[in-house]
C-alpha cells in the first residue's frame, strides 16, 4: 500500500493526457512595442501546431474597428504560426490584437496584447477576457465529455466483467441493463459534442450548432473525424450486442438456452471494439501531441481501457450484488475473486500509465503546488488514495467470501423459462428444496433461520453485505476521480505552461484615465491621458500622453504622476515618468494592493506654469 501510495504521486494525468495546450511563444510585433511605421501584417508564433477559423485572429484600431480585412492563414507553411496582413494607411495609435485558435490537443487557447503605431493612445477595443473555455458551450462541452468518459467505463466495465470474470450466457441479463446504459451514455454524449465542437472552438453562440458550414468543418477536422468513427463503432456494438443476445437467450425455435460459456468470437469481438473506442480519444486528444506521440498513443489507450476494466467493473458489481427478488444472488464468489484480481491489475495498468504521462504533463515537483494542472492533480491523487483504501477492504471480503465457497457453489448450467440462475449462494450447500421441479428455486438463497443451510450461509451473507457497501464507496470514489480526471483533461498541463509567457495566460486589459487640467492662463490648458496596463496588482506599464485643448498633441517640459491608496495609507508613490519624445512612460510600476488609487498628474508647461490635477482609478 505504501508503494502504490508513493507512485500515486506520479498517477494519473488524466485520461489519455500528454504534454498538450499551446501557448504563444513570439509575435510580430512584439507585445507592447511602440513602432514608427505601420506593419504590414501581425505574425504569432506557438509552441506546437494550431488550427483556426476566419475569425480566429483580430486586429482592432483605436476605435474598435477591424484592421485585417483578410482572415488568418499559416505562415510560411508552419503549422505553428498564424498570421494576418493589415489594411493600407492605418492611422497612429494604440492596435488590440486578439486571437483564439486550436491546439494540436483539440483544446482552444485565446489571448490578447497591444501594440502602438507612432505612439501610444487610449483605446476602445474590446476582447473577452476569461479562460478559453469559459463559455456556455465551453462548459456543455465539459459536461458531455465527462458523460462520454462515464459511458466508456460502463460499456468496457460491464463488457469485462461479462467476458472475463463471469463467462457464462446467465450473467448477460442481469448486466444487460449497465451495457444498455453505457451505450445510450456514450452515443448521446458523442451526438451532442459533436455538435458543440464549432461553438466551442470559436467560443459562439449554442444556436451556431446547428450552422451546416460550421458542423462542416467540425467532421473534416480531427475532432471530429474521431468522433464520427466513434459513433460507427457504437453502431457496430449495437448490432453485436443485440445478435450476441438473441444467440445467448434463446434457440433458433424461440426456447430459452441453459446458460453456457460465451464463445472466442464473442471476446475477441469486445476486445476490439474496446481498443477502437479507447483509440477515438488518444488519437485527437492529448496524447496525439506533444513530444514521443508514437509511445503516447498506446499509452493513453491502455490507460483509459484500465479505468474503464476498474470503474465500470466496479460498478457493474455493486449493481450485481444489490440485485433484488429472484436470481439476486446469481453471482458467484468465484466471478467475484476473479474480477478482484482483474480489478487489482488494472490499478497497476493506471499506475504504469498515469506514472509516465504525468511526467509529461507536470515536469517538475515545484509544478504540483505552483500551477494549476500540478494542484488539480494533487487533488485527485488524494482521491485516488481513499479509493485504495476502499479497495483494501473490498479486497479483504472478497477473499473470505471466495475462501468460504464450496466446489459446490459453483453454476450449473439448469434450463429455465426465464434464464434465472439455479446457483445457491456462496456456501450454502445443496437443500432438497432448494430447486423446485420447474427448476426455480424454493428457498432464498443462503438460507433462513432453521432452513438447515448451516452457520457457513449466515457468514457468506455477512460477507456478501459488507463486501456491497465497501464496492459501493469504492464505486462513488470512482466516479469523483473520474471528475477530476475530466477537469483535468481541460487544463493546461504545467509543461506547457511553463513553456508559454507568463504574459499569455490571460488576456491583458487597460485602465486608460483622461483628467483635464488649466493654468489659468490663455492656451494653458488640456488634458492628460493616463494609461495602466494591466492595471491590475503587480507590475504595470504606464503611459502618459498630453493634449492641447483642440486635441493635438502636446509636449510638456515635465510631467510627473503619483499614486496614492488613501484607504491604506500607502504612498504617495512616484511613478517616475521619463520624457520618450513625444509621451511620457514607465514600464515598471509596482502597484502592491487593489483598491482605488489616487493619481496626483503635475503638468509643466513652461518655467514658471505648472498644476496638479487628481482622479482615481480602480487596480483589480
Amino acid at each position: 500500500m505504501a508503494l502504490v501510495a508513493a507512485l500515486l504521486a506520479l498517477i494519473l494525468g488524466g485520461a489519455g493526457a500528454a504534454f498538450a495546450h499551446a501557448g504563444l511563444s513570439g509575435s510580430d510585433p512584439v507585445e507592447g512595442s511602440v513602432l514608427e511605421t505601420a506593419p504590414k501584417q501581425v505574425t504569432l508564433t506557438f509552441t506546437e501546431s494550431v488550427s483556426f477559423s476566419d475569425d480566429s485572429l483580430r486586429v482592432l484600431s483605436p476605435e474598435n474597428e477591424r484592421a485585417n480585412p483578410r482572415p488568418a492563414q499559416h505562415a510560411d507553411g508552419k503549422e505553428n504560426t498564424a498570421r494576418v496582413e493589415l489594411s493600407d494607411k492605418l492611422p497612429q495609435g494604440t492596435y488590440t490584437v486578439a486571437w483564439r485558435v486550436v491546439s494540436a490537443d483539440g483544446h482552444p487557447i485565446s489571448g490578447a496584447f497591444v501594440f502602438s503605431i507612432g505612439q501610444p493612445s487610449g483605446t476602445t477595443a474590446v476582447v473577452t477576457t476569461g479562460s478559453a473555455e469559459d463559455t456556455t458551450a465551453g462548459r456543455l462541452y465539459g459536461f458531455f465529455r465527462y458523460v462520454a468518459y462515464s459511458g466508456l467505463a460502463l460499456l468496457v466495465g460491464a463488457a469485462a466483467f461479462v467476458l472475463v470474470c463471469w463467462p457464462t450466457a446467465g450473467a448477460v441479463r442481469p448486466v444487460r441493463r449497465v451495457l444498455a446504459v453505457g451505450w445510450v451514455a456514450l452515443l448521446a454524449s458523442t451526438v451532442a459534442l459533436l455538435l458543440l465542437r464549432g461553438p466551442y472552438e470559436t467560443a459562439g453562440a449554442l444556436t451556431s450548432a446547428f450552422d451546416p458550414s460550421q458542423l462542416g468543418r467540425t467532421v473534416t477536422g480531427k475532432p471530429g473525424i474521431a468522433l464520427i468513427a466513434r459513433l460507427v463503432l457504437l453502431a457496430v456494438a449495437a448490432v453485436l450486442l443485440r445478435r450476441s443476445a438473441v444467440r445467448l437467450d434463446r434457440h433458433d425455435d424461440g426456447s430459452p438456452l441453459p446458460p453456457r460459456e460465451l464463445g472466442a468470437g464473442v471476446r475477441l469481438g469486445g476486445a476490439v471494439l474496446a481498443l477502437t473506442l479507447a483509440f477515438t480519444w488518444a488519437s485527437a486528444e492529448h496524447a496525439a501531441a506533444g513530444i514521443q506521440v508514437p509511445l503516447a498513443i498506446p499509452v493513453s489507450v491502455l490507460h483509459l481501457l484500465a479505468m474503464g476494466v476498474w470503474l465500470g467493473g466496479l460498478i457493474t458489481l455493486a449493481v450485481l450484488l444489490r440485485r433484488r427478488g429472484p436470481g439476486s444472488r446469481d453471482i458467484p464468489a468465484s466471478a467475484i475473486g476473479r474480477f478482484s484480481t482483474l480489478a487489482f491489475t488494472a490499478v497497476a495498468v493506471l499506475v504504469g500509465t498515469g506514472t509516465y504521462q504525468s511526467w509529461r504533463q507536470v515536469g517538475s515537483w515545484e509544478a504540483l503546488s505552483t500551477t494549476s494542472y500540478g494542484r488539480t492533480l494533487v487533488v485527485k491523487i488524494a482521491a485516488v488514495v481513499l479509493v485504495l483504501c476502499a479497495a483494501s477492504f473490498s479486497r479483504r471480503w472478497t477473499a473470505r467470501l471466495v475462501h468460504q465457497a464450496p466446489p459446490a457453489a459453483e453454476p450449473r448450467p439448469v434450463p429455465e423459462p426465464e434464464l434465472v440462475s439455479a446457483v445457491q449462494t456462496v456456501g450454502a450447500p445443496p437443500s432438497p428444496r432448494a430447486t423446485d421441479d420447474t427448476g426455480t428455486s424454493g428457498v432464498p438463497a443462503g438460507g433462513e433461520p432453521g432452513d438447515g443451510t448451516g452457520p457457513p450461509v449466515f457468514e457468506a451473507d455477512g460477507y456478501r453485505r459488507s463486501l456491497r457497501r465497501t464496492v459501493a464507496v469504492e464505486a462513488v470514489l470512482g466516479v469523483v476521480v473520474l471528475a477530476i480526471t475530466t477537469l483535468l483533461t481541460g487544463t493546461q498541463p504545467s509543461r506547457a505552461a511553463g513553456t508559454a509567457p507568463a504574459a499569455t495566460a490571460q488576456e491583458p486589459q487597460t485602465k486608460v484615465v483622461t483628467v483635464p487640467f488649466d493654468m489659468g492662463t490663455a492656451n494653458q490648458h488640456g488634458t492628460v491621458q493616463i494609461t495602466l496596463a494591466p492595471g491590475r496588482v503587480g507590475e504595470n506599464t504606464v503611459e502618459a500622453v498630453v493634449f492641447t485643448a483642440d486635441g493635438g498633441l502636446a509636449t510638456v517640459p515635465e510631467l510627473r504622476l503619483t499614486l496614492t491608496q488613501d484607504d491604506l495609507g500607502i504612498g504617495p508613490l512616484d511613478a517616475k515618468l521619463k520624457n520618450q519624445k513625444g509621451y511620457w512612460a514607465t514600464y515598471d510600476l509596482r502597484l502592491p494592493m487593489p483598491g482605488v488609487w489616487t493619481l496626483g498628474i503635475t503638468v509643466r508647461t513652461t518655467d514658471i506654469d505648472q498644476v496638479t490635477v487628481r482622479e482615481t482609478v480602480r487596480i483589480t
